[in-house]
């Protein structure tokens, strides 16, 4: 079993860090005594979040907002350089910034599709390649992906979004077997020291505000797979699952799971009527989420 990892004066990055899920794992890194960049688009946004966040935590001198469009690698280059100028070598990356489009595949123009797999895929390849280097030279890291519980199931105007996060997942279960293979290769040349990086994805249901506002699943579908309460849910999953405890794979609820299992254990036919029956392919009726 891989030991806890201790999070205090680590200089961790969080992406889309201004609202949502991104701006609650700031504050629960904060209180772990991490140094934290949060990383935002949004120029404004960054500033409030900063702000609250100093309102928020007493002790959180270590903190940095940065404007940075993840897509662009030139900002990503430069938001790299001002953080590991203001907080030191970055150890600790949250991969969370994201994008949705509601609606049937071809309801939307296609440049809707493409922004969804630039934010969702693109950015957190380009993110991960930028900060991985500096990672394995100094020997340690972490990386936690968010994806998404329409990582594991496929659902109805919801397409191009779920295919990202599906690619997440299968990004950071390659890159974690990746990670290892290192570590064994190092063992085998007989270095007294390892390297210690660590991938972890997180996989969200939908959240009762923000992004997925207004999606949910109704009937007996809802009661097995409930609406998470709030954000600071799922960072609470980053911090204490996938971080401290090393979790490769943390869903939330925990029920998410039961997607994976029938899948494997259910003809595709009997899964199908399954999921329609349990109302998940109706579950984005009524959503909608916030503008960008």
């Amino acid at each position: 079993m891989s030991r806890p990892t201790r999070l205090r004066n680590r200089v961790a990055v969080v992406t889309g860090g201004a609202g949502g899920i991104g701006f609650a794992t700031a504050h629960r890194l904060l209180e772990q005594g991490c140094l934290v960049a949060v990383w935002d688009l949004n120029s404004a946004a960054v500033e409030e979040a900063v702000s609250k966040l100093r309102s928020l935590q007493a002790e959180a001198a270590g903190l940095l907002g940065c404007t940075c469009d993840v897509t662009q690698p030139s900002e990503i280059a430069a938001a790299k350089a001002r953080t590991e100028a203001a907080l030191g070598p970055i150890d600790i990356l949250i991969n969370n910034a994201g994008y949705v489009r509601g609606g049937s595949f071809l309801e939307r123009p296609l440049e809707d599709w493409n922004t969804t797999v630039s934010v969702n895929l693109n950015a957190v390849i380009a993110v991960t390649y930028a900060l991985l280097p500096g990672m394995k030279e100094r020997q340690f890291g972490r990386i936690v992906n968010i994806s998404s519980a329409s990582g594991m199931i496929g659902v109805s105007e919801l397409a191009v979004y779920a295919a990202s996060k599906w690619a997440v997942w299968g990004l950071t279960e390659s890159l974690r077997h990746e990670a290892r293979d290192l570590c064994k290769a190092e063992a085998v040349a007989g270095r007294r020291t390892s390297t210690d990086i660590r991938f972890s994805s997180v996989h969200p249901g939908y959240i009762r505000t923000g992004m997925f506002e207004g999606a949910r699943i109704r009937g007996l579908g809802g009661l097995i797979v409930p609406l998470v309460k709030n954000h600071d849910v799922i960072a609470r999953a980053v911090v204490q699952d996938a971080l401290l405890k090393g979790k490769p794979v943390v869903m939330r609820p925990r029920s998410v799971r039961l997607a994976v299992l029938l899948r494997g254990m259910l003809p595709a036919a009997v899964f199908d009527q399954m999921v329609r029956f349990l109302g998940i392919n109706q579950s984005m009726r009524n959503f909608r989420g916030h503008s960008f």
